[in-house]
This record gives structure tokens, sequence and C-alpha cells, in this order.
């Protein structure tokens, strides 16, 4: 199951679950790329980055689905597998409006929580050869 995760470039809370999803992303089914790049016009999801609770936008490559917000969240984890997988099903079983409340207040909150960069942070080898841009 191969994904693509685009999220805020400039969030510095998206950064780092980047980094942390990249750590424990060990099938390295994953790629990233950044809500403002080339990839994520072509697809027309730039837009989302500019949005106030869109900044984690999921794309499996193998039929095209997009996810977005909580449902992006469930996705990872089914990748991700594991525990994640796990926690990923039970947290498909509470309520849309709950995961999406959730999803929504972290969305609004995330540059208080961590910042916003005026660029994005330069990741290490292991994860710049899993960023996209085309």
């Amino acid at each position: 199951m191969r994904l693509v995760l685009f999220f805020d470039g400039e969030c510095g809370f998206c950064q780092k679950s980047v980094r942390w999803i990249h750590e424990f992303d060990h099938k390295g089914w994953i790629e990233f790329a950044p809500l403002q790049g080339e990839l994520a016009e072509k697809f027309g999801l730039g837009g989302y980055a500019e949005k106030g609770g869109g900044s984690l936008v999921v794309l499996r490559e193998q039929d095209g689905e997009i996810f977005t917000k909580s449902d992006a969240v469930a996705e990872l984890g089914k990748a991700l597998g594991g525990v994640f997988c796990v926690l990923a099903f039970i947290f498909s079983l509470l309520p849309m409006r709950f995961r999406n409340g959730a999803y929504d207040w972290v969305a609004r909150n995330r540059y208080r929580l961590l910042g916003k960069a005026d660029t994005c942070a330069l990741p290490d080898k292991g994860l710049r050869e899993r960023m996209r841009e085309s």
C-alpha cells in the first residue's frame, strides 16, 4: 500500500509529524511531499495548505483515492501496521464528527503548538530519499 503524505511545509508541527511517521514506517510505504510543492499542484491539492483545517492529505497511489482529516490519520495508521493499525481501527470506530473535531482542533492550533517555518526544515538523508516533488 504505497501512500503519498502531503503536508504543510510551513508548519513546524507537520514537519515533526513527517519525521515521526518516517521513523516508524519500517516498510517504506509512505512518501512525503509538501502541499506547497509541484506534486500537490499536479493533483490539485495545493489549496489544502491555505485552509484552516486541511493540513494533511494522503493519496493512495494504487487507486488514486484521497483521504483528508481523520481519514488521512487512519489511513496512515493502516500503512504503518502493527499497533498503529490496531489504533487506526479503534479510531475509525469513533463517530466521524468526533474524529474530525479532534483533528480540526489540532489543525487550528498547529502553528501555536510548534510554530510556523519560513521554509521546510532540511530532512535527514533517509527522509530526503522519500520526499517527492513530481
